[in-house]
């Protein structure tokens, strides 16, 4: 996973070549924090993890890039762990933990491929700014998913972030990708409806996949979860949306969601563990 020269068909699993250049770009990192700034979304999903996530334990950060999210919930008690495919991100999550002598355990991983994280070690887990989003395939993200269900305790909590696939319709251009993707998207077999690609900070073709929200819903179901809360974000993304009822469809630009950890049900000491669903 060292390799930024690495082919496109040797790269991990739900790793597009945008990502794997994204990840190994020094100056992504380094600039991260400054270039985010004044990003109001922060606000609002702090705000969120701080009512979600109130009793001290151990928060796993699925796609922390430089700590931005864990780091204050670390202060205010907690102890992190920060995981993420960018080591340039690691590092400074790192250095920011030694400066704050912060008890955060930083791991390299792709979040497709958690299996050295062990079963039940996390009491909170979040993947924010849209992280799931950037691994693609569906199937890769219900494995994602999954893994996050899995290192959390059951009852656990879940916060993730997505985009809102029809938001797109107002964009100049949006319309017209709308219909182009759901239209050409069942007859490619490596795109699904859902999938752009974008420059993104002096990379060529970074990759989203934005979602609908029965797409989302089935996907934390399928994963073990069970939906507490769903906050629809205004345009902006600055706060929750005003009016949801009102064309929320449209006017949503994606979704904070908390979900909780449905226990497991063991089948026998050689079989897989299945959550519980409930009905």
């Amino acid at each position: 996973m060292t390799n930024p020269d690495r082919p496109t068909w040797q790269l991990p699993p739900g790793v597009t070549r945008g990502l794997w250049d994204y990840v190994h770009a020094p100056h992504i990192a380094d600039d991260y924090d400054e270039y985010f700034a004044y990003n109001r979304l922060f606000e609002t999903d702090g705000a969120i993890l701080r009512r979600h996530f109130k009793t001290p334990g151990l928060v796993a950060d699925l796609g922390c890039g430089t700590g931005r999210a864990l780091i204050p919930l670390v202060r205010a008690g907690h102890r992190g762990l920060a995981i993420d495919l960018s080591g340039h991100m690691l590092q400074i999550v790192r250095e920011k933990a030694i400066a704050e002598n912060l008890p955060i355990q930083c791991v390299r991983a792709n979040l497709v491929e958690l299996d050295a994280i062990a079963d039940g070690v996390a009491d909170y887990g979040m993947c924010l700014f849209s992280t799931l989003g950037m691994i693609r395939g569906r199937a890769n993200r219900r494995r994602a998913l999954t893994h996050a269900r899995r290192i959390l305790k059951p009852g656990g909590r879940f916060v993730l972030h997505v985009h809102n696939y029809w938001f797109n319709l107002r964009d100049p251009d949006g319309p017209g990708w709308v219909l182009w993707n759901l239209l050409s998207a069942p007859f490619r077999r490596e795109v699904e409806i859902g999938d752009r690609w974008f420059p993104y900070r002096g990379l060529p073709t970074m990759y989203l996949h934005v979602f609908r929200w029965r797409e989302l819903a089935a996907d934390l179901h399928a994963a073990g979860f069970r939906i507490s809360e769903r906050i629809p974000l205004d345009a902006a993304r600055r706060e929750a949306l005003k009016r949801p009822w009102l064309f929320g469809a449209l006017r949503t630009n994606g979704w904070i969601v908390a979900a909780d950890a449905l226990p497991f049900r063991n089948e026998g000491p050689t079989a897989r563990r299945r959550p519980l669903r409930s009905r």
